[in-house]
């Protein structure tokens, strides 16, 4: 039920309003003059506020800054006998919702009424899930007790009141667009919109458009004029996901709109001023695409004014626990689990850890609510998790033998290891061998000598 507060000097008509209101369906609270109203809004939430202007002691524009002092989103409706543009124009200013003037319609004043109290509403939940948002991406609910991540979360809580641009490292995976909208959350901006665009998933000319919008006629089947996402993002934070893979055009284009806070839209030729935080994001180097000329360096360092590195989920094992009981939680909600999984066994457990998880947070999040899903008891079990995780799991730890059997020969499970590490970073870059070095910073002749040790084949450096 909506609760509207009614303001009328005359008794006649509070009671008039107060009765006729309450038929249709509000909460009704009366007072005779502004005082009176001030105090009934400083105690008690109102949907709408519905007041006389001309009134003893203190007049309509009392209740509105009263109103406004106390929520400006509570919608105020002056009505008053004493039109005139004078009162009418002082009222809107003043952030008045609508003005009517006496004698009004029923039927106006409920039409007003109406969209009045929809308004609160609809700002109410906003509210809501603004703060639902923000407490989501709060610093805390980026799980991970590492030191790695503990360097994180104080990079974003540094830099998160800023304007600053960033630019977010990390493989697939790793957690960029969380990070992201982490930083966005608990900004001044978090307010505004949070928009993003992934440079990879679309063609060089669609890109174009979407990110800056364009004239009527631009193109074929350019029937009308589009708002660009930058645009959309206006006031707000516009997350470039993928930056890498933005082409050379669309680069000189970001550039303009970080050096001159402005941009124009495709077929047009006047520029729109745009006021947004950038935040970049790529799971490739884009240091080594300036190298490569992919990549314009000015554009590089105008997104690096702050760089985050989000570190793989090998290099910080002691996050996995915690990350997988955050999942269990999330997907005993998701999928109605009765009863609930309440736990993972020690033996699931040391596979997770052993796991080099290649996917990274996502490829966990998919390996626990696959489990949750397939689990019929309360504790996820070592069955519940795919062969291969529990394949590769095993060889790992294998070659881990227990440090209090004497017949371990350490010169033998170094060899083992290596040569596993080998294998994997050729795996990891398609067998070229040059980058299989850099991966593990290893020069060419060294990588290949190893190579050669253990019978390992690669393709050459000068192979494509």
């Amino acid at each position: 039920m909506s609760a509207v507060l009614v303001v009328d000097d005359e008794k006649s008509m509070c009671d008039f309003l107060t009765i006729m209101l309450e038929k249709e369906g509000y909460e009704v609270s009366s007072a005779r003059n502004g005082e009176a109203a001030a105090k009934l809004l400083q105690n008690n939430e109102f949907d709408a506020v519905i007041t006389d202007i001309k009134m003893p002691k203190s007049n309509g524009l009392v209740v509105l800054d009263a109103a406004n002092l106390q929520d400006p989103k509570t919608p105020v409706i002056m009505m008053t006998a004493y039109a005139s543009a004078e009162t009418a124009v002082q009222a809107m200013k003043k952030g008045a919702f609508d003005y009517l003037s006496k004698p009004f319609e029923i039927e106006e004043l409920q039409l007003i009424l109406k969209n009045a109290v929809e308004k609160k509403r609809l700002s109410r939940e906003n509210s809501r899930l603004r703060s639902a948002l923000s407490e989501k991406y709060q610093y805390a609910n980026i799980f991970g007790k590492s030191p790695a991540m503990q360097k994180v979360f104080d990079l974003i809580q540094k830099v998160a009141e800023s304007n600053a641009t960033v630019l977010i490292q990390g493989e697939s995976g790793t957690g960029k667009e969380l990070a992201a909208k982490a930083l966005h959350y608990n900004s001044p901006r978090k307010d505004k919109p949070f928009v993003s665009i992934n440079c990879g998933a679309l063609p060089e000319t669609l890109l174009e458009s979407e990110l800056f919008g364009h004239e009527k006629g631009a193109f074929t089947n350019a029937d009308s004029k589009k708002i660009g996402l930058m645009e959309t993002a206006h006031e707000g934070t516009f997350f470039l996901d993928e930056a890498y893979d933005a082409p050379l055009s669309i680069q000189v284009k970001l550039l303009r709109v970080l050096q001159e806070r402005e941009l124009t839209r495709v077929g047009g030729v006047k520029p729109t001023p745009v006021d947004v935080r950038i935040i970049a994001a790529s799971n490739r180097d884009l240091a080594q695409g300036v190298k490569e000329k992919t990549f314009r360096e000015d554009l590089f360092y105008r997104l690096k004014v702050i760089s985050i590195h989000l570190p793989p989920l090998r290099d910080r094992i002691e996050d996995i626990p915690l990350l997988a009981n955050h999942f269990i939680q999330k997907f005993n909600k998701k999928h109605n689990r009765n009863p609930a999984i309440e736990s993972i066994t020690p033996e699931a457990m040391k596979i997770l850890e052993n796991y080099r998880w290649p996917g990274n947070v996502r490829e966990l999040e998919n390996t626990i609510e696959r489990s949750v899903v397939l689990e019929t008891g309360i504790a996820i079990q070592a069955t519940s998790l795919t062969d291969e995780i529990r394949e590769e799991s095993s060889s790992i730890a294998d070659l881990m033998p227990s440090l209090g059997n004497p017949a371990v020969d350490l010169e033998m499970t170094l060899e083992k290891i290596e040569k596993r590490i080998l294998l994997g970073a050729l795996e990891e870059t398609n067998g070229i061998i040059n980058k299989a070095a850099k991966l593990l910073n290893l020069s060419f002749r060294s990588m290949r000598y190893r190579l050669q040790k253990h019978k390992l084949k690669g393709k050459d450096l000068n192979e494509k």
